[in-house]
């Protein structure tokens, strides 16, 4: 198995067809609600990823399955590149190992996939936590940097 770093291929076209807000209100579509779930280095994630699933997920202390709610700090662009990002998210009290994470949206919205998979990243080895707090770190939302990038 493996977990590989992409946008995957059907958030892509569901992008382009107008299902995915990243707007900090949420406006447009109504509800876009991204969330992030901490997979196994038993997960295959990659750019075939269609959806969020709990095969694989992390289990532990300070863990809820479908993991934590997103938030997203805006839409930007430079001259070629608009970008977007999230903030920082944590689970406390936690101990257990992770190898990478899905980015999805979990919003209803007619004609998007339930729990539509945005992004898998691979933390490039097993990252483990006891007893303590487990965080992610997003880049910083710039056109170098942040984590979703659409360039010329």
């Amino acid at each position: 198995m493996a977990i590989t770093s992409a946008l995957t291929n059907t958030f892509k076209e569901e992008l382009l067809g107008g299902y995915h807000s990243f707007n900090a209100s949420g406006d447009t579509p109504a509800g876009s609600a991204f969330k992030i779930a901490l997979y196994t280095n038993s997960a295959s994630l990659g750019t075939t990823t269609t959806a969020y699933a709990a095969g694989n997920e992390v289990s532990g202390s300070g863990y809820s399955g479908g993991g934590k709610a997103l938030t997203n700090t805006g839409v930007a662009k430079s001259t070629v590149t608009s970008y977007t990002d999230f903030s920082d998210v944590s689970w406390t009290s936690a101990s257990f190992t992770a190898r990478g994470c899905l980015i999805y949206n979990s919003s209803s919205i007619s004609g998007l996939t339930s729990n539509a998979a945005v992004a898998t990243i691979d933390f490039g080895g097993d990252k483990t936590v006891s007893s303590g707090t487990f965080t992610i770190q997003f880049p910083t939302n710039d056109s170098s940097d942040a984590i979703i990038r659409l360039t010329s």
